[in-house]
């Protein structure tokens, strides 16, 4: 198990970074908004979780130990994968996650591409009472969010991580149009946040 990477990051990706360990470069999945806080040349320590299946070996990296306990903690639950549940925490932060989880919050559930509302009561049932015995943060912040660029190629990319995370065509592209309407910012990891957030409204 490699439980966690430290070293240079050699690129930076939407939502996956690549670091480089002992001179091998590991590519690590990671949230739209842990991305966007790396810097090609800085030095990262990433908490990490090798997800082994019979034709692939993938790694998703976190930037806190809470992060990637939640990645791990929703994997139980029947259903629900490294990428579904990589999704909510790209939708949500950690402690919006727990909180919808505790609460009983379907409808903040539900705005993750790919869970419905019968998938969302099962996350609630099978998760609420574990939440709730660790306890949460009472000034726990909301959902993550993106800015937008003003560029074709930038609304691309960003229009395909979307769809990626679970989106439609026309879902990725309503939101960036409301986005620009406030003025798309020019950074690709910026007009991300922004359009999740829309999309999380």
């Amino acid at each position: 198990m490699i439980a966690s990477v430290r070293g240079p990051v050699r690129h930076v990706g939407l939502d996956h970074l690549v670091v480089e360990v002992g001179g091998v470069g590991l590519l690590l999945h990671t949230t739209p908004a842990t991305a966007a806080d790396a810097r090609v040349g800085q030095d990262v320590t990433l908490e990490s979780t090798l997800v082994v299946r019979e034709e692939s070996l993938t790694l998703y990296g976190f930037a806190d130990t809470a992060a990637k306990a939640l990645f791990e903690q929703l994997q139980t639950v029947s259903g629900v994968g490294p990428r579904l549940a990589m999704a909510m925490l790209a939708v949500h932060t950690p402690d919006a996650v727990r909180s919808a989880l505790a609460h009983g919050d379907l409808v903040a559930l539900t705005k993750v591409p790919g869970i419905g509302r019968k998938s969302a009561e099962r996350l609630v049932l099978e998760l609420k009472d574990k939440i709730l015995a660790v306890g949460l943060d009472p000034t726990a912040p909301g959902t993550s969010s993106t800015g937008t660029s003003g560029s074709d190629a930038v609304t691309g990319q960003v229009r395909d991580a979307l769809q990626g995370l679970g989106w439609t065509t026309k879902q990725a592209d309503t939101a960036l149009a409301a986005v620009a309407e406030d003025g798309a910012p020019t950074d690709v990891a910026a007009l991300l946040r922004a359009t999740l957030r829309e999309l999380g409204r």
